[in-house]
C-alpha cells in the first residue's frame, strides 16, 4: 500500500516539476525552449497545446476574480486591452499563433524551419504572453489593496510591456546565434509592423461585428 502511495506521490510531484520547469524555462529562455522542442528534446517539457489551454482557463479565472473584486471605478479606469482579451480571447488564442507563425517562416526564411515548426515558436510565444497576463491578474489582485495600489500598479504596467515584447524576446532567444543583430532587429521590426497592422484590422471587424 505504501509503495502504491509512493508511486502516485511520486507521479503527481513528477507533473507538478515538469509543469513549473516548462512555465520557468518559457518565461526565461522562450526561444530556446522552442528550438529544443523543434529538436525533438520534448520529454523535459509539458504538452504545449494542453499548457496553453491550462493557461487560457487560469487567466480567465484570474479575470474573473478581479471583476468580482474591482470597484466599479476601477473597472471602469481598467486598461482596454484587458477587457479586449477577456471579451475576444478565443479569437486572440486562434489567431496569434497563425500570424506569427506565418510571418516568421517567411522572414527568418535562412533558419529553415517548416511553417508547422514555426507555429512552435509562436506557441511558444503565446504561452509566454499568457503566463505574464496570468501574473498580470495576480498583481492586479494584489493592487486592488490600497496602501500598495501604487506598486503594483506600477509592476502591472512593467507586465503588460513585456507581454507586448515577448514574441521579440522569442525570436530573438531563439535566433540570436544565427543572424546578426541588425538583422535580426529589421526583422523583428517588420514582424511587429505586420502584426500590428493585422491586429488592428481584426480589432476593427470584431467590434464591427459584435
Amino acid at each position: 500500500m505504501s509503495l502504491i502511495r509512493n508511486d502516485i506521490l511520486g507521479s503527481i510531484w513528477h507533473v507538478e516539476a515538469r509543469f513549473f520547469h516548462t512555465l520557468k524555462e518559457i518565461l526565461f529562455r522562450p526561444g530556446r525552449t522552442a528550438m529544443n522542442y523543434i529538436a525533438g528534446k520534448r520529454i523535459r517539457y509539458n504538452n504545449f497545446i494542453s499548457l496553453l489551454l491550462v493557461l487560457f482557463g487560469f487567466n480567465v479565472i484570474g479575470f474573473h476574480f478581479y471583476e468580482r473584486f474591482a470597484s466599479a471605478e476601477e473597472l471602469s479606469s481598467d486598461s482596454e486591452i484587458r477587457v479586449f482579451f477577456s471579451k475576444y480571447s478565443k479569437t486572440v488564442l486562434f489567431v496569434i499563433i497563425p500570424m506569427l507563425g506565418a510571418h516568421a517562416y517567411f522572414l527568418f526564411k535562412r533558419i529553415k524551419l517548416n511553417i508547422a515548426e514555426h507555429f512552435i515558436i509562436g506557441t511558444v510565444s503565446l504561452l509566454g504572453i499568457l503566463i505574464l497576463f496570468l501574473l498580470d491578474d495576480m498583481v492586479s489582485l494584489i493592487g486592488l489593496w490600497k496602501p500598495v495600489s501604487k506598486i503594483f500598479n506600477g509592476i502591472d504596467k512593467i507586465l503588460f510591456g513585456l507581454s507586448i515584447l515577448f514574441p521579440a524576446i522569442t525570436y530573438w532567444n531563439a535566433f540570436k546565434n544565427l543572424y546578426s543583430k541588425a538583422g535580426l532587429l529589421w526583422r523583428v521590426f517588420i514582424l511587429y509592423v505586420l502584426m500590428g497592422a493585422e491586429s488592428l484590422i481584426i480589432i476593427a471587424v470584431l467590434y464591427k461585428i459584435f
